[in-house]
């Protein structure tokens, strides 16, 4: 398995993928300044803006355009067509995609986490919200992972446009869904409903009040098992997918 990980994840040298990891953070932190600078709002706002923004516009777009990247580069190299004749587990070599691209989006969040971190200490040297912030984009990083098969599948099936529309369309739809009752049902509102009580904003923007009944932190667990046990079966089921895909 290890081989299957080092070869995936030579493919993506010297490609535009890994500098996503690196320029996305970059972006949404240099926009929450700017966007303080001209609102003159308080250095709060700043990290409620970031876990706003992060996993409602990067952890859907970049997972999908990353999933998008990696099957135009297959389709470049003969489409899976000379696997045929080599000894490779289609499994594995699924595993191994979806392993990557979770990866540099941990690496994504790494940065955003670091750059945060940095700045929230050097402006209030508060321990308990860099705590917050580690928190926070370790949580939307795990409650985003399980959608990587799904963007990869659209990706492999029928290209870039539909991988990219799915993750548009569960934007939207997660952002609607995440303050209502039902939220759990849709898995794009999960990192969102939970920077309710951990980063303390609406999905909408709006920064939560003391009392408000989407601050209730009892969901936090709730929602990452139920995470857990999503990325698992949609795993399973495109891993199924692609293997009967191979032997056609």
């Amino acid at each position: 398995m290890i081989n299957y990980l080092q070869s995936e994840n030579l493919k993506y040298k010297r490609t535009f993928s890994r500098k996503i990891i690196v320029m996305a953070p970059l972006f949404f932190i240099l926009y929450a300044l700017l966007t303080m600078a001209n609102m003159g709002t308080e250095n709060n706002y700043f990290i409620i803006m970031v876990f706003n923004w992060w996993p409602l516009i990067f952890m859907p777009i970049g997972s999908a355009l990353l999933c998008s990247l990696s099957d135009a580069k297959e389709r470049k190299a003969g489409n899976y067509r000379g696997l045929r004749s080599h000894n490779v587990r289609s499994i594995r070599l699924w595993l191994s995609k979806n392993a990557i691209i979770a990866f540099y989006m941990f690496l994504s969040s790494i940065i955003l986490m670091a750059v945060v971190f940095l700045y929230s200490f050097l402006k209030s040297g508060n321990m308990a919200s860099v705590l917050k912030i580690c928190e926070a984009s370790m949580v939307i990083w795990i409650t985003s992972v399980g959608l990587i098969p799904i963007y990869l599948f659209l990706a492999t099936w029928l290209g870039m446009v539909a991988s990219i529309g799915c993750a548009l369309i569960g934007l939207a739809a997660g952002a609607m869904m995440a303050p209502e009752p039902s939220w759990i049902l849709m898995p794009w509102s999960w990192p969102l409903r939970l920077m309710c009580p951990i980063a303390h904003v609406h999905p909408s923007g709006v920064p939560l009040q003391n009392g408000d009944i989407l601050m209730n932190p009892s969901v936090i667990l709730i929602c990452i098992i139920v995470s857990i046990v999503f990325l698992i079966i949609t795993f399973l089921l495109t891993s199924i997918w692609f293997s009967k895909r191979e032997v056609r």
